[in-house]
């Protein structure tokens, strides 16, 4: 696999390669299951442990429990952010892209983050 051709990146002929593809799809699947799920388990676990602390009637054990939850929930509000950050960070690098790589590179982001692209109605 050249990645490299004429000592420049060409986003075209790499993203268009089906083993490329197949990985970006796969983290793209990755990334989906880790922002619905980790947001969820966090948010349970942090109802559990809250209501082990509200059936112990101590008001100590319920403040500390408390604070964990909001902590969890504020992970989870984060985890769920990642992938936006992360998209941001690719579009950045998308209006730095040459114009003929721009197709190209929409194919990887695509498969990532499942938006459609600007060469997507091509």
């Amino acid at each position: 696999m050249l990645i490299l051709a004429n000592g420049t990146f060409n986003a075209g002929t790499f993203c268009g390669q089906e083993s490329v593809q197949a990985v970006f799809g796969l983290l793209g699947i990755v990334v989906t299951a880790i922002k619905v799920a980790i947001p969820i388990i966090l948010i349970i676990f942090g109802m559990l442990d809250m209501g082990k602390a509200v059936t112990s009637g101590k008001d100590d054990e319920i403040k500390k429990q408390l604070m964990a939850f909001i902590r969890r929930a504020i992970a989870a509000v984060l985890v769920f952010f990642v992938p936006s950050i992360v998209g941001l960070i690719l579009q950045t690098v998308n209006s730095a892209v040459t114009a003929e790589d721009i197709c190209g590179y929409d194919q990887c982001v695509q498969k990532v983050t499942g938006v459609a692209g600007k060469c997507s109605a091509k």
